[in-house]
């Protein structure tokens, strides 16, 4: 018997759950939010690094926000405009699961892959009105002193 023969003939129940990836058509990209807290449980893999944030209890933006300078990436992305756009998620999930970009971007941008318990903010965007599952894809990740943007490549 083949391998394809096999799998096939698994039972549904026998097979490791694929973790859904979600491409950047299927977030809100007109509505930037912005999270910040504690990260839980990691999985620094492909297609993409994820991990679960646990949200601070009373989420405020920083006041500085929209005049800071974020890095030049390989995609054009109009990071004042984006910066003057971000708000706070009208949900108020204290867990999202926030998907980072692939590890080969996320070493090309020299990020160090997170521990649970460090502190993060993101700017990313979920699904569209909010609905669904409390998902955020990250466009920029603050982590300490660094920002990281993950749409692109180091420009």
């Amino acid at each position: 018997m083949d391998r394809r023969t096999f799998v096939a003939a698994l039972p549904l129940g026998t097979l490791p759950l694929a973790h859904a990836h979600h491409g950047w058509g299927s977030f809100d990209q007109t509505k930037p939010l912005w999270l910040s807290g504690r990260v839980g449980k990691v999985a620094w893999r492909n297609p993409h690094a994820e991990f679960e944030l646990e949200v601070d209890a009373e989420p405020k933006l920083p006041a500085d926000l929209a005049g800071r300078t974020m890095p030049a990436q390989s995609a054009p992305v109009d990071a004042p405009a984006l910066l003057k756009a971000v708000r706070l998620p009208t949900r108020r999930d204290r867990r999202w699961q926030v998907e980072l970009a692939p590890i080969s971007r996320m070493e090309a941008w020299k990020v160090a892959p997170l521990k649970g318990g460090e502190r993060v903010d993101l700017i990313g965007f979920t699904f569209p009105g909010e609905k669904g599952d409390a998902v955020l894809r990250v466009e920029y990740l603050f982590v300490g002193n660094a920002v990281y943007a993950l749409r692109s490549s180091p420009a």
